[in-house]
């Protein structure tokens, strides 16, 4: 797969989904396309056929406001037709604004509340070890959800139970929807942090699919793992990158074409 090319046909479906409700989530949704890149074309096991099987690989986004990004991959994988992206935060439509598990085919969990996502994937992995499932639980975080405590009430219970099957993923764009993680609540050195709540640490550029994949494939045993992916929020967009203000803004007629322009997509 030629990644660059396909995280440029991701990101033009992002950006024509957005641009057709007039509302949404572009800046986030944009910096996380190469962390589910390597999730879902390297990594997990899921099947687009079966998308319940018992032992599937679990994704929980979340930061749900950037499901655009999930829904452009799961519809291009198979799990529903693309032409199901049109409907974007339609009130008729199975994908809605964030992600809910009662209406999308390969959502595993409803998230939207930020923080929240961190426990139920732990409680995901949790279940699979007292069950002797084989299945591994990711979730993906925001740098700014990561000042919510109960990220890390999850982390300290998930290195107690030794949740080697668990792995957290940081969109470490710095940016949240008020500005800069160090105006708002400043995060330290998360590395650190999440080091010293057992974690098996790892620090990678976020929008390197094969950098990515070796750190999800990089084996740990007896604790959770953590990896901080330094991304650039609205990437690929050169208007919106590194701009909180495109944390959840609508895309105008110009600004669209000129984003379309930048993604090789006439």
């Amino acid at each position: 797969m030629q990644y660059d090319l396909k995280a440029k046909e991701l990101r033009a479906e992002i950006l024509k989904m957005l641009f057709a409700c007039q509302s949404g989530h572009p800046g986030g949704s944009l910096s996380c396309v190469e962390m589910l890149m390597a999730l879902y074309y390297e990594v997990m096991d899921v099947d687009p056929e079966n998308p319940d099987k018992q032992d599937r690989d679990r994704l929980v986004l979340s930061k749900g406001h950037a499901c655009p990004a999930l829904y452009a991959i799961l519809a291009d994988i198979g799990y529903f037709p693309m032409e199901d992206l049109a409907g974007l935060r339609q009130i008729d439509s199975h994908l809605q604004g964030h992600p809910d598990c009662t209406k999308t085919p390969g959502i595993d969990m409803n998230t939207g509340s930020l923080g929240q996502g961190a426990s139920l994937a732990m409680g995901m992995a949790l279940a699979a070890k007292h069950g002797g499932e084989s299945y591994n639980v990711y979730a993906v975080l925001g740098d700014g959800e990561c000042q919510e405590g109960l990220v890390w009430e999850a982390a300290m219970a998930a290195a107690h139970y030794k949740l080697d099957n668990l792995t957290f993923m940081l969109d470490y764009n710095r940016l949240q929807i008020d500005g800069s993680n160090e105006e708002v609540m400043g995060l330290g050195d998360i590395i650190k942090k999440f080091d010293a709540f057992g974690f098996e640490c790892m620090e990678v550029e976020g929008h390197d699919v094969v950098a990515i994949t070796k750190a999800l494939k990089t084996p740990v045993s007896g604790k959770p793992k953590f990896i901080c992916c330094k991304t650039i929020k609205g990437k690929g967009v050169s208007f919106m990158e590194n701009q909180y203000g495109w944390h959840g803004r609508a895309i105008n007629a110009e600004e669209f074409d000129q984003a379309m322009k930048e993604q090789e997509v006439v």
